[in-house]
């Protein structure tokens, strides 16, 4: 069985690490780059940088704070937040990160997912979805939809399907953003977690609520999620990645661990 991976979300704005609660209330809580190294050095699996004023600002990604990021982390490393073109998603991996993550701007222009897979392969292409929950409608029927531009707009598209065509047209992973578990810390968005894992074959990565290493264990077992993204847990050293991964393994779910020095 392949080892599930521990994922940490950096939420930058203005070169500062952020965080909100269902993407409103938005602090800075520290340096991206300190946090970074720290999380890499105590076994973090791959790491996960945002822009994430980028896309509404209509500005272009902070190069210099992915470049100086790469510098200090020697594990997968995406990058997203206002990546509008292929030309885009070129400078971010030419500044160090491995993977490209598309979002509002994938929505509005679905070509943008099939051009940078084309450009770059799968392996390089992560679909971010920003997903509310909402009563179903015939437009909406899995009652989940996606919003764009921070949990801004609102798109009238089903999130299973836009799971299934981003999955079609190229992306080699999902991150599965609850707008609604965004920063409570009361456990992840289960039923949609699950909803889209079985409606996709590629690799989905759960995000938003994560609050206890026992709602890691219910996403990647109840949830099927293939990783399990978090933020809060860390950036306020509630738990390290360390322990967090251990009490992962006393409970059966395959995971790398790495000798800290700690």
């Amino acid at each position: 069985m392949l080892s599930k991976r521990v994922i940490s979300c950096l939420d930058v704005r203005d070169g500062k690490l952020a965080k909100s609660v269902k993407f409103v209330d938005t602090k800075d809580i520290g340096d991206p780059v300190e946090r970074a190294r720290k999380y890499y050095e105590d076994g973090l699996d791959e790491l996960v940088f945002y822009d994430i004023t980028a896309s509404s600002d209509k500005r272009n990604i902070m190069l210099d704070v992915v470049s100086r990021v790469a510098e200090q982390v020697f594990i997968p490393f995406s990058v997203g937040g206002g990546l509008r073109t292929v030309d885009d998603c070129a400078k971010v991996l030419l500044a160090g990160a491995e993977k490209v993550n598309v979002n509002s701007a994938a929505v509005q222009n679905p070509g943008l997912i099939a051009g940078a897979s084309r450009a770059f392969g799968a392996q390089a292409v992560v679909l971010s979805m920003d997903v509310l929950r909402v009563p179903p409608t015939l437009e909406i029927p899995s009652g989940y939809e996606i919003v764009i531009n921070g949990g801004r707009r609102p798109m009238g598209v089903d999130a299973i399907e836009w799971a299934k065509r981003g999955e079609g047209l190229g992306a080699g992973e999902l991150v599965v953003n609850s707008i609604d578990a965004d920063g409570t810390k009361d456990g992840y968005e289960i039923t949609l977690t699950r909803m889209i894992a079985e409606a996709v074959r590629i690799p989905v990565i759960a995000s938003g609520g994560g609050g206890t290493p026992e709602h890691l264990y219910e996403v990647l077992t109840a949830g099927r999620a293939d990783a399990a993204l978090i933020a809060s847990m860390l950036h306020y050293d509630e738990y390290t990645v360390g322990e967090i991964k251990v009490y992962l393994m006393e409970r059966g779910i395959p995971v790398r661990l790495v000798e800290t020095g700690n």
